[in-house]
């Protein structure tokens, strides 16, 4: 397994901060080349099904995904169901007082490729750490000045 933690600040209250990163659907406004879209149920409880395409110009990867847990405003967890990506995702936000929060993203997931996915991950690591960060970054941006309804 590949086990990868991540977080970054947030200048808004956990309560904005998990609206924000529970829009779906705006996702590709912080995550790098990635669109998520909800399939199945309302994207807002146990067993509701995600997908997610990462990638440009049509060439890249499906996530489909199931939520296991929902537990607003501190914890969602998933379940990647796809033939690349396999394992289970989890968001957590962390109240920091009235106006800020932690936003920490985790994965556990299984190299695609077996053994030669497991070898390979050190060389992919550093190139998909710098991803997420900077995607993590974006997010904080994003939530600070997220309102409900907005376009």
């Amino acid at each position: 397994m590949i086990d990868l933690v991540l977080s970054v600040d947030v200048h808004a209250s956990a309560g904005t901060t998990w609206l924000a990163l529970t829009d779906w659907e705006r996702q590709h406004e912080w995550m790098l080349g990635t669109h998520v879209e909800v399939v199945e149920g309302d994207g807002r409880s146990v067993g509701s099904k995600l997908s997610a395409f990462t990638g440009v110009r049509g060439v890249g990867v499906t996530d489909p995904m199931v939520i296991t847990s929902w537990e607003p405003p501190v914890r969602c967890t998933v379940r990647h169901l796809g033939g690349v990506v396999k394992g289970t995702g989890a968001f957590h936000v962390h109240a920091k007082g009235a106006h800020r929060s932690t936003f920490v993203w985790s994965e556990s997931l299984v190299p695609p490729l077996g053994p030669a996915g497991q070898l390979g991950w050190p060389v992919v690591k550093p190139a998909f750490v710098i991803g997420l960060r900077y995607s993590l970054k974006r997010f904080a941006k994003f939530a600070e000045s997220y309102s409900v309804g907005q376009v």
